[in-house]
């Protein structure tokens, strides 16, 4: 019986790469176009929305977006939310509309295929050098100038299995902060469950997502970071536990 439930495991994560690859082989032309200029940036955001759908349906897992509050066209926005796996990228794209830049680190770039595109759309970062922590808040300031939004998941990268989650960073509080712009924070209820770092987990289900009230910035000053970042960050910890209490 273990045995069937490892090779389901590793089967499940090959066609997790299998489902990555399809769509963008499909639609190849129309993203190799959408990259060229940074302005059809709103282009290739509807397809990278199409991806994460196929990915997701693909995989076998239904997904309900809960919109408390709904984030308004042409306006700008720092999205954050909890990381707890690789669908976590997919299940942003989806919730949320809006079209908007990731902040990633630089190791995803290195994947074959998804790679290429990840690094020319993506703001990248290397976590553990200041002078690329730096240019992070130049590259924002400048999509953000163009009318985008930015997602960031603050924890920084992926916590141990046993952390429900990790401290925040600082650095999309502070973004927040210099451009007054709204934080949308979200909590991905089921990710860590459905499709984890772990290679011999996961199973078809249920993902949900539910996004928050948005936090307003406006008026706040950098010395404010601390407390904005543990107020957005005791309000996804307190829905986790809550949701882990009606389970």
């Amino acid at each position: 019986m273990a045995i069937i439930k490892y090779l389901f495991w590793l089967l499940y994560r090959i066609w997790f790469y299998i489902l990555v690859a399809i769509p963008i082989i499909i639609m190849f032309p129309l993203l190799i176009i959408s990259i060229l200029r940074e302005q059809w940036y709103p282009y290739f955001f509807k397809l990278a929305r199409i991806w994460s759908k196929f990915i997701l349906i693909g995989m076998g897992f239904g997904y309900k977006i809960k919109r408390v509050e709904v984030p308004e066209q042409n306006e700008s926005y720092m999205f954050v939310a909890n990381h707890t796996s690789m669908a976590d990228i997919m299940l942003m794209l989806v919730a949320v509309k809006n079209p908007f830049v990731f902040v990633g680190k630089k190791e995803l770039s290195k994947i074959p295929l998804f790679g290429f595109f990840y690094k020319r759309t993506c703001i990248l970062v290397d976590r553990t050098s200041v002078k690329s922590r730096q240019a992070v808040f130049l590259q924002a300031q400048r999509r953000l100038k163009q009318g985008l939004s930015i997602c960031i998941f603050p924890e920084g990268g992926v916590p141990e299995e046993d952390i429900l989650l990790d401290d925040f960073k600082d650095g999309a509080f502070r973004l927040a902060i210099n451009h007054q712009i709204p934080i949308v924070p979200i909590t991905f209820y089921d990710n860590k469950k459905r499709f984890s770092y772990t290679f011999f987990s996961g199973s078809p289900g249920r993902m949900r997502a539910k996004i928050h009230n948005f936090i307003p910035t406006e008026g706040l000053t950098i010395a404010e970071t601390k407390s904005l970042n543990k107020e957005v960050r005791s309000l996804i910890l307190e829905e986790l536990n809550t949701n882990l209490i009606k389970k």
